[in-house]
């Protein structure tokens, strides 16, 4: 008689190797998939992938989904889905409201924030901006890219870029809005833990906010200004500091995790 240890092992499927895609939905099992255009050359091109093979989709929907590919050709792979392997993540009511940096380092904003967890991303217009403009169709490609990356089956929301004033005129009565302001404020850490419910961070550009802005932030009845620490930080790295802390002290870095 055969123990157990003798078995052979059967591999999972699918493998942790095989490529995640995110693809308009629903999916649902049994519907065939057809991925044409940059993601059909990935998949047939760098990853290789053949008839048989597994792939991962997420449709920001119903979750992330198994997949065998039926045909991979040159300008298409078609594939089936098997099976649901998990419902779409819930996701910490938290936004990211940076203001606007030039693209290098917005871009890393935008990659790190989606990796870090944010529900929602609203990139802010002040008088110090240097960038004044965002092309959504890249930057919505760069947070998809890293959500594939990082295994998250909720893509974040990217709003259209927004003059400070307004996003103020038009903040949600429910949500805090802790402002990182360069010339004080408490700290970021127990003002984070001491507040339940949903909130956000704004973080400045290269050259910090002015005096009038700062006056404008502060006279908003849900603004709690809050210190990062006793250095000066760039944009990206006060808006990457804010967000990681804020999920480590009342995010879902906060829970345990199955």
């Amino acid at each position: 008689m055969t123990s157990d240890s003798h078995q052979p092992k059967i591999p999972a499927w699918p493998p942790k190797s095989a490529p995640r895609l995110f693809v308009p939905g629903p999916l649902g099992v049994a519907d065939h998939v057809t991925i044409e255009g940059p993601q059909a050359h990935y998949l047939a091109r760098v990853m290789r992938v053949g008839a048989g093979d597994a792939v991962v989709l997420c449709d920001n929907q119903t979750g992330e989904w198994a997949a065998r590919v039926l045909e991979a050709g040159k300008r298409e792979v078609v594939l089936a889905c098997e099976s649901l392997l998990r419902p779409r993540e819930g996701v910490p009511d938290f936004t990211l409201c940076a203001a606007l940096l030039k693209k290098d380092r917005f871009d890393l904003v935008l990659e790190k924030a989606c990796e870090l967890g944010v529900r929602q991303i609203q990139p802010v217009l002040t008088r110090r901006c240097v960038a004044d403009k965002l092309n959504l169709e890249r930057a919505q490609t760069i947070l998809t890219e890293a959500a594939e990356q990082c295994a998250r089956t909720a893509l974040p929301e990217l709003l259209a870029p927004v003059k400070l004033d307004q996003l103020l005129r038009q903040w949600e009565p429910a949500r805090a809005l802790f402002f990182a302001d360069e010339a004080g404020g408490i700290a970021a850490a127990p003002a984070f833990a001491a507040h339940s419910g949903p909130a956000a961070v704004l973080t400045g550009p290269e050259g910090g906010f002015d005096a009038a802005e700062r006056e404008a932030i502060r006279a908003l009845s849900q603004a709690r200004a809050i210190t990062l620490g006793p250095r000066v930080l760039r944009g990206e790295t006060a808006a990457l500091a804010a967000t990681a802390l804020w999920m480590g002290v009342t995010g879902d870095w906060a829970r345990d995790q199955d």
